[in-house]
This record gives C-alpha cells, sequence and structure tokens, in this order.
C-alpha cells in the first residue's frame, strides 16, 4: 500500500508553481520523467499542465497527441503573443489548443509541441520586446498560474533561445542525469546558463528542486565511479535513482505512466514517483 498523505487541488486559492524537467543532454529520460512526475502530481489530488517545448513532441506523443495531425500548438501561441510579429499570428487562443488526457482516476492538460519549435529563434530574432520572456508572457497573460496548481515543462536538448524561456518562466527545475563521463561537463554548462539567467536582471533564476539519476547501472564500476564523482559536485537534492527497470522502459514505449499498472512490481516506481512530488510539493507549495 502506498503510504502517502495525498493534497487537494488549491488552483483557485493560489498562484501555481512551473517545474521545468531539462538537461542539455538527449537520451537521459527528460520527457519519462516529466509524464510520471506530471501523473504523481496529479495522483496527489492537483490540477496539472504539461507544456511540450521540445520540437521532437515526444511528451506529446505520450499524451496520445500527434502533432502531425495538429493545426496550432505551443508555438503559433507563443508567436500570437508577440505584437511584433501580427503578419504571422493564427486564429487560435490558448483553449482551443489545450488537450486534456483522461487516465483510470485523473485527468491532465497538455499543450502540444510541434516541428515548428524548432524556428522559434529565428522567427522571432527582430522582435523588439524581450525574447528570454515571451513564453513567461504567454503564461502570465493566458492566466494558466491561477488555472493549474503545477505547469510542467519538457524542454529540448540544447542551450538555446528556447531553454532560456524555459528558464525565465520557471519556478523551480528537476535535472535528469544519466551518470557516465560526459554528464558532468553538461551539468556544468547547464549552471553557467543558470548563472546567466540571475546576471541578465530581468527575471530571478529558478529554484533547483533536485537531480534526478536515471538509466544507472551499479553493476558497472565505471558507472560508479562517475556517479560519485558527479554527486561530490552537485549542490542540492539528488533523488533516489532509477536504474534501468525494464517497467519503466516498457511503460514510455506503449504511452502509458506507471501509475497505469496494478502489478507489484510497478509499485516501487509509483512510490518514487509520488516521493519525488511530495518533496516537489514541500519546496513550491
Amino acid at each position: 500500500m502506498l503510504n502517502f498523505s495525498f493534497k487537494k487541488s488549491s488552483a483557485q486559492n493560489s498562484t501555481g508553481k512551473v517545474i521545468s524537467v531539462l538537461n542539455q543532454k538527449g537520451g537521459v529520460g527528460k520527457t519519462t520523467m516529466t509524464f510520471n512526475v506530471a501523473r504523481a502530481l496529479a495522483e496527489r489530488g492537483h490540477k496539472v499542465l504539461c507544456i511540450d517545448m521540445d520540437p521532437q513532441a515526444n511528451l506529446s506523443l505520450l499524451f496520445g497527441v500527434d502533432s502531425n495531425e495538429l493545426d496550432f500548438h505551443i508555438y503559433h501561441l507563443l508567436i500570437n503573443s508577440l505584437k511584433d510579429l501580427k503578419p504571422l499570428h493564427t486564429p487560435v487562443i490558448v483553449d482551443e489548443v489545450i488537450v486534456t488526457k483522461k487516465f483510470q482516476k485523473v485527468s491532465i492538460d497538455i499543450l502540444p509541441a510541434g516541428q515548428e519549435l524548432s524556428g522559434f529563434e529565428l522567427s522571432v530574432a527582430g522582435v523588439v520586446a524581450p525574447r528570454q520572456l515571451i513564453l513567461k508572457k504567454l503564461i502570465e497573460k493566458s492566466s494558466l498560474k491561477s488555472q493549474y496548481d503545477f505547469i510542467l515543462i519538457d524542454g529540448p536538448p540544447t542551450l538555446g533561445l528556447v531553454v532560456v524561456n524555459i528558464l525565465c518562466a520557471t519556478d523551480g527545475l528537476l535535472v535528469p542525469f544519466q551518470p557516465d563521463q560526459f554528464s558532468q561537463k553538461g551539468l556544468s554548462h547547464f549552471h553557467n546558463v543558470l548563472g546567466d539567467i540571475e546576471e541578465m536582471g530581468i527575471t530571478t533564476s529558478p529554484k533547483i528542486l533536485g537531480y534526478i539519476p536515471n538509466l544507472v547501472d551499479n553493476r558497472r564500476k565505471q558507472t560508479v565511479g562517475d556517479f560519485d564523482l558527479i554527486r561530490q559536485d552537485l549542490q542540492g537534492k539528488v533523488f533516489a535513482e532509477f536504474g534501468n527497470r525494464v517497467q519503466l522502459v516498457k511503460s514510455s514505449s506503449q504511452k502509458k505512466s506507471v501509475f497505469d499498472y496494478q502489478a507489484k512490481d510497478y509499485r516501487p516506481l509509483q512510490e518514487q514517483f509520488l516521493s519525488m512530488a511530495q518533496h516537489i510539493e514541500q519546496e513550491l507549495v
């Protein structure tokens, strides 16, 4: 039995929090973590919105949304929010882009992504307004924080303008990483970008809620050694590690969350994600 106390949604009584799942390195499980953390927060009684900011739109696919079949997605909302780009505006509003996914006991909303996001930086190159704050302003003008307890953003594996927009709109960060020889340098670059956000002086740098070690294979001495070195450099909470568990791989391949399974071998993963959700509540609520 899962031993967690549950909170009821408070979106109508307080300001929601934006959580982003980021790492410039690909293949570390950002989308899987976003999907399951969102589900854990929903299971704990919160109203949750996911925003897919990766042109690959893998999070959208996990929600059963094929961006190739959409007329509009998050890119069009971002462009519509800029007066300077009026010739590029499309006849769509936020409520028309949001898709609601119903699960067994809960539902989660998503703003899907599309391939056009890959051209976002070029599209806004001539914009007069602060280009780093486009996403933040969209969230504010659409009153999304008053409608949701938590807004989770899945970002691309880059450190370009899309990620800078995500960071400027974010209250708390989750950073998945794979403990290997490449991660230490990548995490260092990521921390430098956070420092750059602070130096801009246009918004506060987001709080790092924790690092998520993923795809950890403790049978390999090299992995254990690399993990120890990385852990020494990280300032902040390091969550319990996720190994190469077949249940997590299976659920993602079937476009499901670990919470969609009743089998006992999924229970440890459910507890792990619920524990992360509880930590997020304690840090941000």
